[in-house]
């Protein structure tokens, strides 16, 4: 199974991932937990671009992650998947259409055809949308953020709305979970959910 976590920085999607892999390793389930950009050795350098380098034009940035993901699938998600493990990754294809696609406007569809181009259409099995509102969400990051989550206050407005666009298009996959609640009962909302 492919389980990909999604929401706003600060929206608690890292600290769900992380319990899920958690309980379904203690379940003895083969789980393989990464996270993006990153969980390869070039997936970390251009993390490090992206997050913490200067000025990133929007189609660069865009390219980079699409770059990092290719590598991430080739790499990590589909050996895994074909041995049998359970991969839980932190952020996937729908970051980018979210961010750069609705947040950066360079068009949700154009961006989200082709990461499912650079990834050979790999879907996840089930995304879970760990939803806040903006408010919420600035106030958990706080000024220390990195480069994406210091984006002016018109982007994420944006990247909300393509989440929730991402959730209606795609319900066979998407469960959406309220993130203002404490992070066992969406926990916990989340294992039954897969079960």
């Amino acid at each position: 199974m492919f389980v990909t976590f999604e929401g706003l920085d600060g929206s608690g999607k890292t600290t769900q991932a992380r319990l899920l892999a958690d309980a379904l390793a203690r379940d003895g389930v083969d789980v393989v937990s990464t996270r993006e950009p990153g969980g390869t050795p070039l997936g970390d350098r251009i993390r490090e671009l992206v997050l913490h380098g200067d000025h990133v034009a929007p189609w660069a940035e865009a390219a980079l992650y699409v770059a990092s993901r290719a590598q991430h699938v080739e790499q990590v998600i589909r050996p895994a998947l074909e041995r049998g493990a359970t991969v839980i990754s932190d952020r996937y294809l729908d970051t980018s259409a979210a961010y750069q696609g609705a947040g950066r406007g360079l068009g949700l569809d154009t961006i989200l055809d082709l990461n499912l181009v650079a990834v050979g259409g790999l879907v996840p099995d089930r995304t879970f949308l760990v939803d806040i509102d903006v408010e919420t969400a600035l106030a958990r990051v706080g000024d220390k953020g990195d480069r994406i989550e210091r984006a002016g206050a018109e982007f994420w407005p944006r990247v909300v709305d393509a989440y929730h666009h991402l959730a209606a298009r795609f319900p066979e996959r998407y469960v959406v979970v309220d993130g203002r609640r404490g992070p066992d009962e969406i926990a916990a909302e989340i294992r039954d959910h897969l079960r």
